[in-house]
Formats: C-alpha cells, sequence, structure tokens
C-alpha cells in the first residue's frame, strides 16, 4: 500500500489526471461486462451461456485497448490507431447483428429475447463512445454516433423487428452513445487543458530566467558600452600623442587607466546586486508567483532590521523553495514564516504537495543554499513533514538586530 501510494504522490498533476482517464475508460469495459455480459450469462440457456457472455467480454476488452491507444494518440505519442478503430466497428456491428439474429431466430423466450436486446444495444453505445476517443472534431464525433443509431434501426427491418421498437431501439443508442461520447470528449479536452497549463507554467519559469537574465545584460552594456568607448577614444589618442613626442600621451594613458578601474568596479557591483537577493523583494516576489500559479501562499513576518549578508542568504531560500514548489511540486498551499527566536532568525517555508523539495547539487539546491548561508553561520534542515507536506528551515545567527519581527 505504502509502494502504492508513493507512485501516485511521485506523479506530477498532469501525470495523474492522465492515469485517472485512462483507468476510467478502463473501467468502462468492467461496466459492460458487469452490466451486459453478466446479467446475459444469467438469463440465456445453457447453450447460449458460454459464447454471447464470452463475445460480449471480448468487445469490452478490445474497447479497452482501443481507449488506451486512442489517448496515446491524443498525447502525441502514436499515430492514430485506425486499423483498431475499423476493427472495434466491424466488431461492434457483428456482434450487435449476432445478438439481434439470435433474438428473431434463435430459442424463443423472453429471457433470450431481453439477453440479446441488452447485447445488440449495449456493444453499440459502448463501442461509438470509446471510438470517439480516435476521433478528432465535433462534427466527426456527431456523424459517429448518428451512424451508429441509423445503422442499429438499419439493421432491424431486414431481421423483421417492428418499426416502432426499431426506432425505440435506435433512440436508446443515440442517446447512450451520445452520453459516452461527449465523456469521451470532455476527458479528452481535460486531459491537454491540464497538460497545456503545466506547459504554460514551465513557460513562465523560464520567461522570468529570461528576462533576468536580460536585465542582468543591459545593466552590463550600459556599464560597459560608454566606459569602453571613452577608453577606445583615448587610447587612439594617446598613440597619435605618443607618435608625435607629446607629453600629454602619458596623462591620457593615465585616465584610461582610471576609467578601466573604475569600470571594474562598476561592473563587481552590478555582479553583486544580481548574485544577492533582497529578502523583502523574494517575499513579495515569490507569494505573487505562487498565488498567479494557483497555489494559496500565507507569509508572516518582515524582513525590516536584518543585516543585509542575511537577508541575501535568506532571500535565496525564499527564492528557490518557490521556484521548486512551481517546478517540482503539487502544492495547492504554502506558509512562509519569518520569526526572531532568541538571537536567531528562523526562516521556515513549508508546503503541501509530495515533491517540493529543491534540487540536489548546484547553486540552486539544497547544496547551494547550505553554501549561502554558511557564509553567515546559517543551517538548513529539509525534509517530509507527515506524507504530503514539505518544511524547509533557515536558522542564521544575529550578533545584533534593530527589529522585532513577529
Amino acid at each position: 500500500m505504502n509502494g502504492a501510494r508513493g507512485w501516485w504522490r511521485g506523479k506530477s498533476t498532469p501525470a495523474k489526471v492522465e492515469t485517472y482517464t485512462r483507468w476510467s475508460f478502463h473501467f468502462f469495459a468492467l461496466i459492460e461486462v458487469a452490466a451486459i455480459g453478466l446479467p446475459v450469462f444469467g438469463q440465456v440457456g445453457t447453450g447460449l451461456a458460454g459464447w454471447l457472455p464470452a463475445a460480449v467480454t471480448g468487445h469490452a476488452a478490445l474497447c479497452a485497448v482501443t481507449a488506451s491507444r486512442a489517448l496515446d494518440w491524443t498525447r502525441g505519442r502514436r499515430d492514430q490507431p485506425l486499423r483498431l478503430l475499423w476493427a472495434l466497428g466491424a466488431a461492434t456491428y457483428a456482434l450487435a447483428v449476432a445478438a439481434l439474429v439470435l433474438e428473431e431466430y434463435g430459442p424463443k423466450g423472453d429471457d433470450v429475447d431481453t439477453a440479446a436486446g441488452m447485447v445488440f444495444a449495449g456493444v453499440l453505445i459502448f463501442g461509438a463512445g470509446t471510438m470517439a476517443l480516435g476521433v478528432r472534431h465535433r462534427r466527426r464525433v456527431f456523424a459517429l454516433v448518428t451512424g451508429f443509431a441509423a445503422g442499429a434501426g438499419a439493421v432491424s427491418f431486414p431481421l423483421g423487428v417492428p418499426g416502432p421498437a426499431a426506432l425505440v431501439t435506435a433512440i436508446i443508442v443515440l442517446v447512450g452513445a451520445a452520453s459516452l461520447a461527449a465523456t469521451s470528449m470532455f476527458s479528452v479536452w481535460l486531459l491537454n487543458a491540464v497538460y497545456e497549463l503545466d506547459e504554460a507554467r514551465e513557460t513562465r519559469a523560464r520567461l522570468a530566467v529570461a528576462e533576468e537574465r536580460l536585465r542582468f545584460g543591459r545593466d552590463l552594456h550600459d556599464v560597459l558600452g560608454r566606459n569602453l568607448s571613452v577608453i577606445a577614444l583615448k587610447s587612439e589618442l594617446a598613440v597619435q600623442l605618443a607618435r608625435r613626442g607629446r607629453p600629454e600621451a602619458v596623462e591620457q594613458m593615465i585616465e584610461v587607466q582610471r576609467i578601466a578601474q573604475e569600470s571594474q568596479r562598476e561592473v563587481r557591483d552590478v555582479v553583486r546586486g544580481y548574485r544577492e537577493a533582497d529578502l523583502g523583494v523574494e517575499l513579495v516576489g515569490a507569494q505573487g508567483v505562487l498565488k498567479a500559479a494557483g497555489i494559496d501562499c500565507e507569509i508572516t513576518g518582515a524582513a525590516d532590521g536584518l543585516p543585509a549578508d542575511v537577508q541575501s542568504a535568506l532571500g535565496w531560500v525564499v527564492r528557490e523553495a518557490a521556484t521548486n514548489a512551481l517546478r517540482h511540486g503539487n502544492a495547492r498551499r504554502c506558509a512562509v514564516s519569518l520569526r526572531v527566536l532568541e538571537g536567531h532568525v528562523v526562516l521556515t517555508v513549508e508546503n503541501d504537495g509530495a515533491s517540493g523539495a529543491p534540487d540536489g547539487g548546484g547553486g540552486s539546491g539544497l547544496a547551494g543554499l547550505r553554501e549561502r548561508l554558511a557564509v553567515v553561520d546559517g543551517i538548513l534542515t529539509a525534509g517530509a513533514v507527515g506524507q504530503d507536506r514539505f518544511r524547509l528551515v533557515a536558522e542564521v545567527p544575529l550578533t545584533s538586530v534593530t527589529g522585532v519581527m513577529s
């Protein structure tokens, strides 16, 4: 049981929806057997009890296989299962006609007639509903369902079924097949929508990274572009003056040296600002991003009064925790708490979802966070709490705190 629960929690939200959808259609096959095959086995005589329920069971199995292949096709994992769809259609009509022949020309009796009628209408309904999974566009699905209903009425007349009975049967097939086909279309639409939302979330995360890189590139361009232009002009002027033996060339090169040193300092400031995270900004940003992704985020405490290096280290913890809750977890709620306790500032980030832990290794995982906290003598603990929550706690000692947070 624990293995099955861990297998389910380890799936992403789209994968969970796909698994649920796939097994729902497999369950429809069990419904067909339970609703048609078992009653038929109890109603018909012993001579027919063997092949008719077995045929219904085989038809249900073929529906399950077709549904699985059709779902793979809707997700782009395989080609459209045309041969399987044609085989299901042919098997459906063959079994329906056989049931109708049995009703009209087989052994007489109310039980036999009822069983044959159930098989006739039931296999047409389940066959049409399953085949709708392998067809795109509503018009084609409508044509498929209408064709099955019309076919149900058309094959009834040559076999001696009265007109009113044939019309009622066609209406029953139409309503039942339309309901099951609508369920199939909605399931496919929902599955595709969930995958598209997940892709949009990943795209949004990549765009945020790209935007930050562009900002960093613009800052570097602003710093280096002007200074490098001045350096190039003054170096050219110094060359011309040196060729003429003018002493001003030395002054120009001294100015070039000064501008180069100033550029180095400005680049270091840009990189330092890029690498340092402001805790207050990160808290607000994390709350906004998580809420935009449909995750309820509650933040308690404030960053006022904390030293800059402590804010930078804790800001990275907030950034990484929020990013990984978006990318790797299935969180619905996230709580961030910032407190000062006995000379220590404690940041706690807790979310539900099975896999809210940052990736290991590098600067973006737990190892990277521990390295950043080690600079300010901080420690990091992370792990699962209960069955579906993940908690990350960063604790940093403070020598002096100018503000008190709750």
